[in-house]
């Protein structure tokens, strides 16, 4: 990227500085203890505890309270974020059904990439035996480029698998 681009300074690349990992609890699964399952699943898939999102007021037509748990995030940062991205790209994307490649519109105007999977069961700590409740999870890579062209040529220099798009 260096020669591509002709900077002179290698603090030019981008670089990623966090990856976080949300995952929304439906209205419907509120018992404490799916919610203990989720926090299970999640930590074993990206080796740190996951913080609760409670919500912040009440809404009656999605049957919210104030102060419910909304929700469960992860933040990675260091090695952690570096060894969850290899096990994304190398293995978890490749277990995924049907797959042909990530969508090129998941990037924002600062360059972060998002990530929408369906399940866990993709992850190859979750077997699929001891899964009661399925749930999706949003993957953000945020990184410091500072266009998103540039954000999107490190992606796929580090092996993002991403569609080809078709001019017509």
């Amino acid at each position: 990227m260096q020669k591509k681009y002709g900077w002179t300074n290698p603090n030019m690349i981008p670089k990623i500085r966090r990856v976080v990992v949300n995952v929304g609890i439906r209205s419907d699964l509120k018992d404490p203890k799916i919610i203990d399952e989720f926090i299970k699943d999640i930590k074993a898939i990206t080796g740190q505890t996951p913080v609760k999102t409670r919500a912040k007021k009440s809404i009656s037509s999605f049957k919210i309270r104030d102060g419910q748990v909304v929700g469960l995030m992860v933040t990675l940062r260091g090695k952690r974020m570096y060894e969850f991205l290899d096990k994304l790209l190398n293995i978890t994307l490749a277990r995924v059904r049907d797959f042909r490649g990530l969508s090129p519109d998941g990037f924002d105007r600062q360059g972060n990439y998002s990530i929408g999977l369906r399940d866990q069961i993709a992850f190859p700590e979750i077997s699929t035996d001891s899964v009661a409740h399925l749930f999706g999870l949003q993957i953000t890579i945020s990184l410091d480029a500072r266009k998103p062209e540039e954000a999107r040529e490190y992606l796929k220099m580090l092996g993002l698998p991403l569609k080809k798009t078709i001019d017509i």
